[in-house]
Formats: structure tokens, C-alpha cells, sequence
């Protein structure tokens, strides 16, 4: 079950946010797009429990953008991002309403539009509760390279049918995925020799913090940055 965790630090969503643009479909869905549409190397980004507007997220957007990958940021919650002070909707109520599994079916399309484009290689990267659709898309071989960032309710299951390279960013602090679990994955894949993986546990750092950092926070930033920078680094080794 989602914890308070899950849902700290929400951010202040703007819709224009970002040097990229919002398409109405890609793929069958509205979407944040950037960088090149040649680009033979593409990157769905899968948001937290927040959605698609959030400021940071499109930050990242664009930073993978510049480093030669289109990117898509799919509204893979139709509008209706998690609000903390909807009393009537608690996260336990929301999710039932926006599964991971849902929207795993959701992101084929949407990989399917990035190959038709001439994208001959997909990573997808996402952050809490889209961790989860990533390690769906990683165990149906949908992608060529994924990246979770402090994952919420991916299980040591998911990690054993994993069938592409795959980084786990965790946090020191995470009740959705306390250290102890991001080690049990390092280790099931660490047997699993077919598949390429990077596991790094980020010190002084609680889930959710590569998304949801505050500008103003020197420490959080620079944690944050350190993770983009490995997130672009297993996309540049994995489908370049």
C-alpha cells in the first residue's frame, strides 16, 4: 500500500512548464514532448503519482532531450494527477483508479508511435508509482533499457522476469522500497548474468527526492542531478 512517503513534497504543477511542447496524442495519449523527432534513440518518461505538468520531471525531460533522445512524456493520468488535500480521495482510493497495470497497456501504443517515428530504440525511465509500468514494460521486452527511480510496489518478482539492461535508483530513506529491498534486487540480478544492470542506494536522500526536490535546496538538487546524470549515462550505454 502507498505510504504518506509516496506522496511527500507534492509540486506545484504548471502546464506550460518546460522548453519542450504538449501534443493532444502521441500514441493515443496527450503528451510533453522534446528533442529531435529524427533521433533514432527515444525515452518515455513515466511520472509519479503527480502526473505529467510537474515542473522538475519536465526539467528532466529536457535535459535527456539534449543529450540526443526524443522524449515523451505521456499523460498517462488523463488529467486527474493525485490532489493530497482531496479528503474524499485518499492515495489508497486513487489508485485503484489509476493501476500500473492499466497503464502499461497505455504505454505500448505509445512505444509503438516512438518506432513508427523511426525510433529504433526505446528506454523508459519512471519515478515512484511509474517504476512500477517501467518494470512491467522491462518484463514484456517493450524497451531496450529502463530506469526506476525510487520505485513504489515493484517486487522481487518483477526484478527476476526483468528481460533489458535496468538501473534502480533507491534512496536511503524509502518506505516503498527500503535499501534492504534495492539490495534484494541487486542480487537477483546480479544471478540473472544476461542482464546488464547498475544498483546505487543514494545517501541522505528520501523517496521520491530525484523528482520532487526543491530548487532552494543546494544538497537535494545536487542529489537530484547525480541521478539525471546516471539515468542519461545507462540510456547512452544502453541505446546509442
Amino acid at each position: 500500500m502507498a505510504s504518506p512517503q509516496c506522496c511527500a513534497n507534492p509540486p506545484a504543477l504548471n502546464p506550460a512548464a518546460g522548453e519542450g511542447k504538449v501534443v493532444d496524442s502521441f500514441g493515443g495519449i496527450k503528451a510533453y514532448v522534446a528533442g529531435a523527432k529524427e533521433s533514432k534513440a527515444a525515452v518515455v518518461l513515466i511520472s509519479d503519482v503527480y502526473g505529467f505538468e510537474a515542473p522538475n520531471l519536465r526539467k528532466i525531460a529536457d535535459k535527456v532531450a539534449s543529450s540526443g533522445y526524443f522524449v515523451v512524456v505521456p499523460d498517462f493520468l488523463h488529467g486527474d494527477p493525485f490532489v493530497p488535500e482531496d479528503a474524499d480521495r485518499p492515495i489508497a482510493v486513487w489508485i485503484k483508479e489509476h493501476t500500473p497495470g492499466k497503464t502499461f497497456e497505455e504505454a505500448k501504443p505509445v512505444i509503438a508511435a516512438l518506432k513508427e517515428q523511426g525510433a529504433s530504440s526505446v528506454g523508459a525511465a519512471g519515478y515512484c508509482w511509474g517504476a512500477k509500468v517501467v518494470a512491467e514494460l522491462a518484463k514484456a521486452n517493450e524497451i531496450q533499457a529502463a530506469v526506476m527511480s525510487h520505485p513504489s510496489f515493484v517486487t522481487v518478482n518483477d526484478i527476476e522476469e526483468v528481460k533489458c539492461p535496468i538501473a534502480i535508483l533507491g534512496a536511503e530513506t524509502d518506505v516503498m522500497s527500503p535499501p534492504e529491498l534495492v539490495k534484494k534486487f541487486e542480487q537477483v540480478l546480479s544471478s540473472n548474468s544476461g542482464i546488464a544492470h547498475f544498483v546505487k542506494i543514494f545517501p541522505g536522500v528520501s523517496h521520491g527526492w530525484t523528482v520532487r526536490y526543491k530548487s532552494e535546496d543546494a544538497a537535494a538538487v545536487k542529489s537530484a542531478e547525480e541521478a539525471l546524470a546516471d539515468m542519461i549515462d545507462w540510456f547512452n550505454k544502453n541505446l546509442k
